[in-house]
């Protein structure tokens, strides 16, 4: 099909079955464009393998077992916990099976999509090899993901270790898991598995976990970490993997600090890009330090006929932010439109137990700038999380001198499916008392966001120049009530 054609032989070739690939793909294909797509393992990406779907998969089962352990909080009784992980394991790849049917190659193709599995390699601005054929094309997204980052320590390479691609091949629960990386992944995992009866220890160079989100919300995360029997120990640079006995089985040499031993080691240091291997060179494109794809506001490379999307650049590590900026990126190259990507309202999530949401700019009331204040409701006074014994979350809105919510954190269950709102409300420049004039249902965890609100609200009546309007609104009445009453 391929080399019967004079010209471009495909309006998009797209290399990577990731996220952002499979919706770019999908974008163009649903504008009539001739997509091809390659993929050199299986459709659906990390997330569906070896990232969300498994692990929010194993925090379920994680949190079944910690919910049996905690019974009596609630005031019922039950004989402890007793945890199949090889139970625990089929549940998660039987979720895996049940949604890889929407990624795969026969999806692809009833959406219009070529497919082609292999490796592309770039050999001219527009042109690729693929499996030794050369194919020409009139545009290309380059969305290949990210790998697990290895640090450089001494013995590392010489152990099995663990990261979030492999994790999953485990037969057995380890009794000892110790893992490098304060970071989601790692307080992701780490509580599950402690959840699950793993002793976990976290080693983290950073003076807290989570260091990218609010100090406060972290710290609420932490606890309950600890309270689900995680050790942390942070400052700590770990200067060498000392192995022992069975493969997989060692210990981790600290800088200050007696030594952790493990049976199995999960590393959870960042990702790196792949592009090794791809001839970028051979296509002009630019990368920028760390080995991410450049790219401007509107996800085209240095080669104006080249496309990236997802975390093979710099502008995204979350699968939502991926497919959005697959989309952007394919509609773009085939219609020629100059959309880009936003910057302002992208949430993010670590799932641990409590969920930690956050979007928009810092809530830390020691970052925030000039104008900026932080609104705070505890968790402990919210009616849905006392009627659950979860008092430990909490809820802050960032917000500016007009009024509008520019960034907000949340620590609660579920706590992503409230931040929907909130994203809704920065994307839209609105302010807190256009949330405080819709109708929340009771009782929710959202109800702190619609207190803030009101309260918010309520403070820009009663302060500033609208508060001294309805003063004066407010005598007119009483004047004329007095009035009416008098005239009778």
């Amino acid at each position: 099909m391929f080399r019967s054609s004079s010209g471009p032989q495909c309006d998009l070739l797209v290399i990577g079955g990731g996220t952002a690939g499979l919706v770019g793909a999908k974008t163009a294909a649903s504008l009539k464009a001739r997509v091809l797509l390659i993929e050199r393992d299986r459709p659906g990406g990390d997330c569906l393998w070896t990232g969300c779907v498994p692990s929010k998969s194993l925090i379920a089962a994680a949190a079944i077992a910690a919910q049996t352990a905690r019974a009596t909080s609630l005031g019922t009784r039950t004989t402890g916990r007793d945890v199949d992980f090889t139970a625990v394991m089929d549940h998660v790849q039987a979720a895996i099976r049940t949604i890889a049917p929407a990624d795969s190659f026969d999806a692809l193709r009833a959406g219009g999509v070529q497919v082609m599995a292999g490796d592309a390699v770039f050999v001219a601005p527009q042109a690729a090899e693929i499996n030794g054929e050369r194919i020409r094309f009139r545009q290309a997204l380059v969305a290949t993901g990210a790998a697990p980052a290895l640090p450089d320590i001494p013995g590392l390479p010489d152990i099995e270790i663990r990261t979030s691609e492999n994790i999953w091949n485990l037969a057995t629960l380890p009794q000892r898991l110790a893992i490098i990386g304060g970071g989601p992944i790692g307080c992701e995992l780490g509580q599950a598995f402690a959840r699950l009866g793993s002793e976990v220890t976290i080693v983290t160079r950073g003076p807290r976990l989570l260091t990218r989100e609010d100090p406060g919300a972290a710290a609420r995360v932490t606890s309950s970490m600890v309270a689900d029997g995680v050790t942390i120990r942070t400052i700590a640079r770990v200067t060498g993997v000392i192995p022992s006995g069975p493969a997989g089985v060692g210990s981790l040499r600290l800088e200050n600090g007696p030594e952790v031993p493990f049976d199995a080691l999960l590393v959870a240091t960042g990702r790196s890009p792949r592009t090794r291997g791809l001839g970028l060179e051979a296509a002009g494109i630019e990368t920028a330090d760390g080995g991410h794809i450049k790219v401007n506001d509107h996800l085209c490379t240095t080669n104006p006929f080249v496309w990236a999307a997802g975390d093979v650049t710099s502008r995204s590590n979350h699968t939502h932010t991926a497919g959005v900026h697959g989309s952007i990126a394919a509609s773009n190259a085939i219609l020629g439109l100059k959309r880009t990507i936003a910057t302002r309202a992208v949430p993010r999530i670590t799932f641990t137990v409590p969920e930690l949401a956050a979007v928009g700019v810092s809530t830390d009331p020691a970052q925030t700038s000039a104008g900026v204040r932080v609104l705070t409701w505890n968790h402990a006074e919210l009616d849905r999380a006392i009627t659950q014994c979860n008092p430990n979350g909490m809820t802050r809105l960032a917000v500016d001198r007009k009024g509008r919510i520019v960034g907000a954190t949340v620590v609660s269950p579920r706590a992503g499916e409230t931040l929907g709102e909130i994203t809704l409300a920065i994307r839209h420049g609105m302010r807190t008392r256009d949330l405080a004039s819709v109708t929340h249902a009771y009782p929710t965890y959202n109800d702190a966001v619609w207190n803030l609100a009101i309260r918010d609200a309520r403070r820009g009546i009663v302060t500033g120049f609208t508060g001294k309007t309805v003063h004066a609104l407010a005598l007119l009445r009483r004047a004329w009530v007095r009035l009416r009453q008098a005239g009778r």
